[in-house]
């Protein structure tokens, strides 16, 4: 289990960016499962939509990606410092909206690493329903100065 402050030290991303809050479980080189508190404070609420607040699918697939990248990093200590390029993502679906008071569990499977690229099967649940989906794909690179 990894806590908000061990998050930070493995992802680069800080508020408003940072969408984990939790890692609940870690199977290094195979799974992950993490949680998203989804509050009216957020950021995008306000802009998406006035009166009808949804959580931007985008920003879920980003949640996700961000678990993906946690156990990516877990699992090979040789992209630990390196930057985390997303590269793909394929069938994604949206199910359900997203909104204010929900949790997000995320539960990522690495599927394959082959070259250098890291492939994920991700989906995201409220309530132990499915509300979006994707295949994922990252790569890990040196950052640039």
């Amino acid at each position: 289990m990894l806590d908000i402050n061990q998050i930070m030290k493995i992802l680069p991303h800080r508020h408003p960016f940072l969408m984990v809050d939790r890692i609940l479980e870690i199977e290094v080189g195979k799974r992950i499962v993490g949680l998203k508190n989804v509050t009216i404070n957020e950021p995008f609420f306000p802009g998406h939509f006035p009166g009808h607040p949804v959580m931007p699918g985008v920003l879920i697939i980003e949640a996700m990606a961000q678990v993906a990248g946690i156990l990516a990093y877990q699992s090979d200590e040789s992209i630990r410092g390196k930057v985390t390029y997303f590269t793909g993502i394929d069938n994604a679906k949206f199910r359900k909206p997203v909104m204010p008071g929900d949790q997000l569990r995320f539960e990522v499977e690495a599927t394959a690493c082959k070259r250098g690229i890291w492939f994920f099967s991700a989906k995201a649940l409220v309530d132990g329903k499915v509300v979006t989906e994707a295949d994922l794909k990252a790569t890990f690179a040196d950052k640039q100065s």
